[in-house]
């Protein structure tokens, strides 16, 4: 085959390992322990990621906490009294999480804490005060509704607070006391009842709309239980902080944004009272409320270049772990001592990328044909843009790379895909579509029933903006997502088939109307707002309109080449959403490539898996849109992929 030109260009750029950007990090998620005694990390340990912890002045002493052979343990956290490590995991995807626990001192010895068949646990609130329990919802009675449990985080012991038949989720104080209960109502809004000596209140106290369903509610007390925050966007548009006085019901504003909605908030770790917020627009910004808090903000901005976050902080707030995004270098993570002012590096994540030649990243405002403005990420392939202005030399094969939700959004900072498909000679764009969270209540709301409406008219529209600015070569643009992002690519080649060159999906579902069939069943107390943003599968009109947006339908006007990845026991986007639209494309006569992992679930956590998955992928774009591709080699022995159509697209 002759090399491409998108492949040339970018040739003399060294090629950088997909294991490298797609392989288990050196170190992550770095906490430390509330005491103060103690850091943690996860880090690899026969291939797959385990906690581990040393002594917070020794470091460099480290000594293996928990013992996962199969699966990557997801996330885990402190207990609050700092006496052992809990962490959650799932079976081969099933996404039915169970809590574990493993002690500090002593010989450490894994416990599972809910030792229960076919069940999810919800974390559902934690203490500053009483720091040897915690509440968790638990579906184990009823899959539909979660249970509050306390639970003693040194015996186990499981006591029932509230049995649950209706409600969506709980707040509690830092009493662990329950205050509202929330459920959805026949609007797809939200009601939220108060819950007074146990018992919830008949009618609601606070209730929202559909519109201001994702962007209204609870976000904590003060540990006295005085002050209750709210993130609302009611009588606006983006989610404004306030507080509100409990006794009075008095509500103060805290913190607004015009662009963007308030996402995280940094408490006083004794009070509770909120000391800072952030809000992402087209980047995070932090403002600090708290002189202090300000001063460390201030301080550690002169220290470290591109973006930072605190990740974990000390009960007496003195010692910080921050995590800092060089941008084009790999994350790290420090110890803030702030009392000292110093900062001591603690990890680089992947030190093997140290020097790789990662790009930039560009945010960009491109504006929709309505005039909605649509918030993008875009990232040029080495060699193509001279002059740094986020405009190649010449236009260049793009990746639209679509995010998943879609009440969900895409961000600024290091992303492993943009980055390596840059590195393999493409432009990648990431467009936040109407429907994306995060930019107020109206831009969701501009989403509603709009799924292979507005919401790809969005991406359409990108794609020409992206040719118009000569950013992408018109005939060379492949679409690519998870879950959303792959029934998007799905549509994106069944409903405008000329406008993509190929298609990668990965988890899409590919009939709206099986899909929501099939929900799992602790979503069921959500199900209106599916209904109403999606379309309603219980009327007749509903199915009509759902059918006509989905891609299964018009599997028949697919021609581009399309690839499929789809996990066994995805809970979400069964198999059968990927198993129907092969079996449509083969009866049609239509190729297309098909793997299928049977230890996965909805994407690919296993990194054996997951390189494999993108050997296919860079293999397949390679042949499609001309880029460069590091051969597959070995790594589908490695994996447990199963190749069921179109071996020949995948450089074999």
């Amino acid at each position: 085959m002759t090399v491409s030109t998108a492949a040339t260009r970018v040739s003399d750029t060294p090629l950088i390992p997909r294991d490298h950007l797609f392989g288990n990090p050196t170190r992550a998620q770095g906490k430390i322990s509330p005491d103060g005694k103690w850091v943690s990390w996860m880090a690899p340990w026969e291939g797959v990621m385990n906690v581990f912890l040393a002594p917070a002045d020794d470091p460099d002493t480290p000594r293996r906490m928990t013992s996962a052979t199969d699966r990557p343990i997801p996330q885990y956290f402190w207990a609050p009294d700092s006496g052992s490590l809990l962490y959650v995991r799932d079976k081969e995807g099933d996404e039915n999480y169970l809590l574990y626990s493993v002690p500090v001192e002593g010989e450490a010895k894994e416990q599972c804490l809910t030792p229960f068949e076919d069940t999810r646990i919800q974390i559902l609130g934690g203490s500053d005060t009483i720091k040897d329990k915690i509440l968790v919802g638990l579906n184990n009675r009823d899959p539909r509704f979660h249970d509050v449990h306390l639970l003693d985080l040194n015996t186990g012991d499981l006591e029932l607070v509230f049995e649950n038949n209706e409600w969506a989720g709980f707040e509690a104080d830092d009493s662990l006391t329950l205050r509202w209960a929330v459920r959805q109502n026949a609007a797809g809004g939200t009601d939220m009842h108060e819950i007074v000596a146990g018992k919830v209140a008949d009618e609601p106290r606070e209730t929202t709309g559909l519109d201001d369903s994702l962007t209204t509610g609870m976000s904590g007390y003060t540990t006295d239980g005085k002050t209750l925050y709210w993130l609302d966007s009611r009588g606006r548009d983006t989610a404004a902080l306030y507080a509100e006085e409990t006794d009075t019901g008095e509500r103060t504003l805290i913190a607004e944004h015009d662009k963007a909605d308030i996402g995280s908030t940094m408490r006083h770790k004794q009070t509770g009272v909120v000391q800072a917020w952030s809000a992402t627009y087209l980047r995070t910004e932090h403002h600090a409320i708290d002189p202090d808090i300000g001063k460390a903000f201030a301080w550690l901005r002169e220290q470290l270049s591109g973006d930072f976050g605190v990740q974990s902080r000390t009960d007496d707030d003195r010692r910080w772990l921050v995590w800092n995004d060089p941008l084009t270098a790999p994350i790290a993570s420090y110890l803030f001592d702030r009392d000292a002012m110093t900062l001591t590096k603690f990890y680089t994540t992947y030190p093997e990328l140290e020097g790789a030649p990662l790009q930039p990243m560009h945010a960009r405002e491109i504006k929709a044909r309505d005039g909605l403005v649509l918030p993008s990420y875009l990232t040029l392939p080495p060699q193509s843009d001279e002059d740094g202005d986020g405009v190649p030399d010449a236009p260049v094969p793009m990746v639209l790379v679509v995010h998943g939700g879609p009440w969900a959004r895409d961000g600024f900072g290091y992303n492993r895909t943009h980055q390596w498909l840059a590195n393999r000679g493409y432009a990648v764009l990431s467009v936040n579509f109407r429907g994306s969270t995060g930019f107020g209540k109206g831009f969701i709301s501009a989403g509603d029933k709009q799924w292979a409406g507005k919401m790809h008219d969005d991406l359409l529209d990108a794609v020409d903006w992206a040719v118009s600015e000569g950013i992408a070569e018109k005939d060379k643009v492949a679409i690519m997502g998870g879950s959303y992002g792959g029934y998007a690519t799905l549509v994106g080649l069944a409903f405008t088939p000329e406008t993509f060159a190929c298609g990668v999906d990965i988890v899409g579902p590919s009939n709206l109307e099986t899909l929501l069939e099939t929900i799992p069943p602790y979503w069921e107390p959500l199900v209106k707002q599916f209904h109403e943003r999606m379309g309603d599968p219980t009327t007749p009109e509903g199915v009509e309109f759902l059918r006509s947006i989905s891609p299964l339908y018009r599997a028949k006007d697919i021609t581009k080449p399309l690839l499929i990845g789809q996990g066994a026991n995805d809970p979400r986007v069964k198999q059968a959403e990927s198993d129907q639209i092969v079996e449509a494309m083969e009866r049609d006569g239509v190729p297309v490539t098909y793997v299928l992992f049977p230890d996965e679930g909805h994407g690919f956590h296993r990194p054996e898996n997951n390189i494999a998955f993108n050997a296919v992928a860079e293999n397949f774009l390679a042949e499609c849109i001309g880029g460069r591709a590091e051969p597959v080699g070995e790594v589908l022995a490695a994996s447990t992929a199963d190749i069921r159509n179109g071996r020949e697209h995948v450089g074999l």
